[in-house]
This record gives structure tokens, sequence and C-alpha cells, in this order.
């Protein structure tokens, strides 16, 4: 067990880079297991932190799943890829709550090429969603501009 590591305070779990650490404080049922997920995504190789990330995803506290889930779109910003079972993982959670963020980061930094089919669907989604409101946006602004023009004009 390293010195550093506070599991009560979360204090220095940021820079835990010993899998055997992690799994150690799992056994142990330690709290801040998501937060140490953390840490491990951006001290240690994508394949040794995947399955600590997917049992962090499962913890019974909502808070350190998310963190969890902030841990898998560290892993997809900083190695540009994901594990299958990351993948999976999110698919099955989806593009909503303690997700959304993770599932953004994998589009924005992973590939598209490189993106499995539910995520290749989702960016095409996203897009089409960002282009109907940007024309409710622009379609709102127009009837407002006409409305104000004829104001002005009665006025």
């Amino acid at each position: 067990m390293a010195a550093g590591w506070d599991w009560e305070t979360g204090e220095g779990l940021l820079g835990i880079d010993d899998p055997a650490d992690w799994d150690a404080a799992y056994e142990r049922g330690e709290r801040r297991l998501g937060t140490a997920a953390i840490g491990l995504a951006f001290n240690c190789p994508l394949e040794a932190v995947s399955p600590r990330i997917i049992a962090a995803m499962r913890l019974p506290d909502r808070g350190q799943r998310g963190f969890a889930f902030t841990a898998a779109g560290t892993a997809a910003r900083l190695n540009g890829r994901l594990t299958p079972e990351l993948y999976a993982a999110l698919r099955a959670e989806g593009h909503r709550g303690v997700a959304e963020n993770a599932v953004d980061d994998t589009l924005t930094f992973v590939p598209f090429r490189q993106l499995p089919w539910w995520f290749k669907w989702r960016t095409v989604v996203s897009k089409v969603a960002d282009k109907v409101n940007t024309w409710r946006l622009e379609a709102s602004y127009a009837v407002e501009d006409v409305r104000n023009a004829v104001r002005r004009r009665r006025g």
C-alpha cells in the first residue's frame, strides 16, 4: 500500500499508479474507488485500468460511479481509444446521466473510424439534433425580428 493514499478523504488518489493498490482497496470495501479510478486512468495503461473502471461503474455510491464514468472519459481523452468492455459499459448506460460526459469525450477524442457502430450512430444522431436545433433557433429569431419590425411600424 502506498503511503500517499488516503482512502477516507480521497487525498492523493489522483496519483495512484498501481492497479494492485486499487484492487486491495476494492477488496477492503474502501470509499473513493471512483476517484482512484481516475488516477489509474491518468497513470496506467488502458488495458490495466479498464476492468477497474468497469468495477467502479458498478459501485453502490452514485457519486463514485460518476467518477468512474469520468475515468472512462479521461481514458478516451488520453488514449484516443477505449477497450471493447468500456465501449460496452458506456453503451449500456446510454448517452444520459452519469455517462453523458464520458460518451461525449469518447465521441470527441476517439477517431470516428475507430468507434463501434453504436458510437458512430450516436455521433450522427447528435449532429442531426444539433442541426435541427440550429434551424429551430434561426426560425424563432426570424419570427421575433418580424414581430419587432411590425411593432415598430405600428408604434
